[in-house]
C-alpha cells in the first residue's frame, strides 16, 4: 500500500468515533454483567424427582 497524506483532522475523528463506541460497548457490558449478576443471586428450584429420576 502506498503511504497517503492524510488531513490530521480524520485520525482524530476516527479515534473520537472508536472511543465513543468502546465507551457505549463498556457501558453495554457493565449492564449485561449486572444483569447477570443478578439472575445468579435468584434461587433456581429443584429439579421435580420422578420414577424416572435418580
Amino acid at each position: 500500500m502506498s503511504q497517503e497524506a492524510v488531513p490530521s483532522s480524520q485520525p482524530k475523528g476516527l479515534l473520537q468515533q472508536m472511543e465513543e463506541l468502546m465507551a457505549t460497548l463498556n457501558a453495554d457490558l457493565s449492564q449485561l454483567d449486572a444483569d447477570f449478576q443478578q439472575s445468579a443471586e435468584r434461587p433456581v428450584p429443584a429439579p421435580a424427582e420422578g420414577p424416572d429420576r435418580a
